[in-house]
């Protein structure tokens, strides 16, 4: 009896674990279930002991992108595989290639190669349709026509084709990590359009892997949190102390070396944020100020600032999840457009910069920060609008894909107690009043 309750007592403590686990890690986000990374490989030509692939990365997450550097695919060969030439992206090492002495020397003999994307500016006959963003995946829900990625590759150093089997574990750093992939399996093979859409050519094999995101496995600390400010209550609520990590303990200092997550050795991505040295401690900080309550219609000022000294954010994007939504909705600065809420009572509407405009979210300097907003304005549902208790402020804000540190509500700023406010009147002042009108209409 003591050994089952001790099983029982063990697997509840595995149960919490993984709940705590999955919480943490915002392992599965309800604003976008079904958002992910496709890596498709198409053999689309066999030649003699190897094929020809195109591979294409297809981003599927409704508002995160791959920002710079870009993103870097890596993968294991099955066999002994060699890359023996690429289009559209270029393998990061070329590896030991000894063994082909009277040959051209392949591209890659590494057996873990990791393939980069070519920048915009390479040469035309190195072009495959699709190449060539510096490693740049746009969001699908803002432009879907920049959402992927394609590179070609000649393999070979195989006997015979009907033995080719798929890569095996594959990576995607993009740019940081983060990202955990599927296995790479056989599905149908794709289909593509010809001839203007007038012809269809079929894959010969298709390898599919599905790369998902989570800032757990990514151990990045948060980088943006949310204020809040009202025209009816002069307090401001601000972000919750310590959001995104605590401040030196010296309050004089003006920056601060923000610590941010581990990167593997191989990759040159910087590890620390510099930062304007505040309370919250965040990169980002985002401010939703109630302005204007009219008879039809009420307007927000939303504004983004950036704390970091020495990054740029470019394409950015801000989902708000918020009630209000569900009313036709005006943003006069940035471009917006609604998702869908997926069953969620609240609307969710995604905001993000006008190209050559606002698009490009610029680092602080000394003590000024980089700032873009515009004003919102939103039509009233009058069976259910009010500004009390905290109803007009969002629900939940996520910048680039990240989930932003909000107030507690107990500390949101509400309506003034009006029967408090409300004093006895100068009987002086009203004596005043009716010896004016008496004056007037006598």
């Amino acid at each position: 009896m003591g050994l089952f309750l001790s099983l029982e007592r063990s697997l509840a403590l595995m149960l919490i674990s993984l709940i705590a686990a999955c919480t943490l890690s915002d392992c599965y986000d309800p604003l976008d279930p079904n958002g992910n990374i496709t890596v498709t490989f198409d053999i689309n030509q066999w030649i003699p002991e190897g094929y020809v692939a195109r591979v294409t990365i297809q981003n599927y997450y409704q508002y995160r992108h791959v920002d710079k550097p870009g993103w870097k695919l890596g993968w294991t060969w099955a066999k002994n595989e060699t890359i023996l030439s690429m289009a559209g992206a270029f393998a990061t090492k070329q590896g030991n290639c000894s063994s082909f002495k009277f040959q051209t020397p392949p591209h890659s003999c590494e057996k873990s190669p990791v393939i980069a994307d070519l920048m915009p500016d390479a040469l035309s006959e190195n072009k495959p349709d699709g190449c060539c963003h510096g490693g740049l995946l746009a969001a699908w829900a803002i432009n879907p026509s920049k959402s992927f990625s394609s590179f070609e590759m000649t393999i070979g150093n195989l006997v015979t084709n009907p033995n080719v089997q798929a890569p095996i574990n594959l990576t995607l750093m993009a740019p940081g990590p983060g990202y955990t992939c599927d296995l790479i399996e056989d599905t149908d093979p794709s289909v593509y359009s010809d001839i203007g859409g007038k012809r269809q050519l079929q894959a010969y094999r298709t390898w599919k892997s599905t790369c998902t995101y989570s800032s757990f496995v990514a151990n990045q600390a948060p980088i943006c949190c949310v204020s809040l400010s009202t025209f009816y209550n002069p307090k401001i609520t601000s972000c919750p102390t310590c959001s995104c990590g605590c401040r030196e303990a010296d309050k004089n200092t003006v920056s601060c070396i923000r610590e941010g997550y581990s990167e593997p050795e191989s990759d040159s991505f910087d590890n620390n944020d510099i930062v304007q040295c505040t309370d919250h401690m965040c990169p980002v900080r985002i401010h939703w100020h109630i302005m204007t309550n009219y008879v039809t219609h009420w307007k927000v000022k939303l504004t983004i600032s950036n704390y970091n000294y020495e990054r740029n954010y470019s394409n950015w994007n801000v989902l708000i999840q918020h009630p209000g939504f569900s009313q036709s909705t005006t943003a006069y600065s940035f471009n917006s457009t609604m998702l869908p809420s997926f069953g969620f009572s609240d609307e969710v509407a995604l905001f993000w910069g006008i190209e050559y405009y606002n698009d490009e979210l610029l680092y602080a300097e000394e003590d000024k920060v980089g700032a873009v907003s515009t004003q919102i304005l939103l039509r009233k549902d009058l069976d259910s609008f009010t500004l009390r208790n905290g109803w007009a402020l969002p629900r939940r804000i996520y910048f680039n894909g990240e989930d932003c540190q909000m107030p507690l509500p107990d500390t949101f700023p509400m309506l003034p107690n009006v029967s408090s406010s409300l004093k006895p009147t100068n009987p002086v002042f009203l004596l005043c009043i009716y010896l004016t009108f008496k004056r007037l209409f006598t």
